[in-house]
């Protein structure tokens, strides 16, 4: 349901190959924040069975921006574990993992004091995410099932300054949340049928958000989606066809929030959504360098539990959110031409998207305050988005280790009144001069890289949202392998906003308080792998 403008697609480590163990070691060193992190992991694989573990632990201290002052509170502490057990034989593949991560972050609300400690002060988030999953892929005489569970755990504690005589202990957080959440996600691939693969698939998931502290943001409450969809391929030599159906129900149950009658109760939500989508695509080869792929899609996203029911200072983000009870589901229509040209010098691609959304929800700022927070209220209304990329590599022949990439990105948002939707990114070009050297006897790899990022002003902006000068980041980096004995010693030079530049994102949440984001940044790495 969340994913109407895009999927996020984490792709986890991949385990040694068959019969082979490898160690592996990493530390680096940041210059703005004065951090460091460190990462170590070890994997091996016999015939069938197959383990992965790793670690990392980062430490920062406050950023500084292009003009020598260091943000508030913008330090942060993360650890990470990650394990992972695989299986494998002719009939059944199968992956457990588990990942832990823990965090202490800051919660910047101004330049004021100046240090260098990497010690969190209040106001601060701990935050605990536990993600189990597990994969199970069967595979039949001519067709296969994919059964994947996923279960997420996520603790939040905020803690906030206090005069002792609230009442409050020292480590008693004013904000508590645990969010539980169980994914699953079926699908039966059929066996093939001439040119046709088809698919069948029922996904969902059941989310239970609870409340421990004193405050609240979003009340306790369930979420509940299923979905059903079925997909088609059809394959010819030179032209590809592919077509889905789906249909989705969301089930939101919450719970009333503060006392009745007060300007924060919020009454108990009971909403079901459903919606019906359908898509097709199709990929034509014009010749053996030259593509192009049009789609067709609808899509819907319901309003999620925030949009619904918020109402409260979020320091995250530093804005007082108010939420709305009658939203009903987004509903978009999208079109979307790519085109590519591709041969052994030159890379070309153009992709052109239009994408109409009714009852599209964002988040508003009202020009008020609460709390000394900027009010922003979520609303709805039909709404427009278009634009493209355009870019192209070069790298010619013989000089293949010289590459030379540009790419331009926009995007444009507007309300069906004809008003700018708000924090719609700038537009934007990239630049990129890449050298990559062979390998040589006693040195693997090396590169070298030179890049220019260039925001545009973004003057199309909502009503109550301010504009933003744009800006010019450069950016480099070196890097080479060694062989030491048996082991592989990587070492990696990088640098960001080499030229210190003074600026401020148009989507920083740190923008309505004028702090700008973060200065040159040189980053030291060596990783060594046995």
């Amino acid at each position: 349901s969340d994913a109407l403008g895009g999927v996020l697609y984490l792709n986890p480590e991949r385990y040694a190959p068959g019969d082979s163990t490898a160690v592996d070691a990493k530390a680096g060193y940041f210059s703005n924040t004065l951090g460091y992190e460190a990462n170590a992991g070890f994997k091996t694989s016999g015939d069938k069975l197959k383990f992965l573990a790793r670690g990392n632990y980062a430490a920062h201290s406050d950023y500084e921006t292009g003009d020598g002052q260091r943000v508030t509170n913008s330090r942060f502490q993360e650890w990470d574990l990650k394990t992972g057990i695989g299986y494998r034989e002719d009939n059944y593949k199968g992956d457990l993992r588990y990942n832990l991560n823990s965090s202490r972050t800051g919660i910047p609300e101004e330049i004021g004091l100046q240090s260098t400690s990497k010690e969190v002060t209040e106001l601060y988030q701990a935050v605990q995410n536990h993600i189990l999953s597990l994969d199970n892929s069967f595979y039949f005489d001519n067709s296969s099932l994919d059964v994947k569970f996923g279960y997420l755990f996520n603790n939040r504690k905020e803690f906030e300054e206090h005069e002792e005589e609230e009442g409050h202990e020292e480590e008693e957080p004013a904000l508590h949340m645990q969010l539980e959440t169980l994914n699953y996600d079926v699908k039966y691939h059929f066996p093939k049928m001439r040119n046709f693969e088809t698919i069948l698939g029922l996904q969902g998931m059941f989310q239970i958000n609870s409340n421990l502290g004193e405050e609240f943001l979003i009340p306790d409450a369930t979420t509940t989606d299923v979905g059903l969809l079925a997909t088609t391929h059809y394959h010819l030599d030179r032209i590809d066809f592919q077509a889905g159906i789906r249909y989705d129900h969301r089930n939101i149950a919450s719970e009333a929030m503060h006392e009745p009658g007060s300007k924060e109760y919020i009454a108990a939500l009971e909403r079901s959504f459903n919606s019906y989508n359908g898509a097709i695509g199709v990929k034509l080869d014009l010749s053996s360098a030259f593509n192009a792929r049009l789609n067709i899609a609808s899509g819907f996203r319901a309003p999620n539990l925030a949009e619904l029911t918020s109402y409260g200072s979020h320091h995250g983000t530093n804005r007082f959110e108010i939420g709305n009870p009658e939203l009903e589901n987004e509903q978009n229509y999208q079109l979307d031409l790519a085109l590519e040209f591709r041969n052994e010098h030159l890379e070309f691609y153009t992709n052109a998207f239009y994408n109409q959304i009714n009852d599209y929800i964002y988040l508003n700022p009202t020009g008020e305050l609460i709390e000394e927070d900027p009010v922003f209220e979520y609303l709805q209304n039909d709404a427009e988005l278009y634009g493209g990329e355009a870019g192209f590599h070069f790298h010619p022949h013989p000089l293949d280790w010289l590459h030379v990439e540009s790419s331009y990105e926009l995007v444009i948002g507007k309300q069906g009144n004809g008003n700018y939707l708000p924090l719609i990114p700038a537009q934007s070009i990239l630049n990129t001069l890449r050298v990559e050297l062979p390998q040589q006897e006693w040195m693997g790899k090396s590169y070298a890289s030179v890049s220019l990022k260039s925001v545009f002003d973004q003057d199309r902006t909502g009503i109550f949202e301010t504009s933003t000068t744009g800006y010019s980041l450069l950016n480099a980096g070196v890097g080479s392998i060694f062989e030491v004995g048996s082991a592989a010693l990587e070492l990696q030079l990088t640098g960001t906003n080499l030229l210190n530049k003074t600026y401020i994102s148009h989507l920083s949440r740190l923008k309505p308080d004028g702090i700008p984001n973060m200065g040159r940044n040189i980053m030291l790495s060596t990783r060594i792998v046995f």
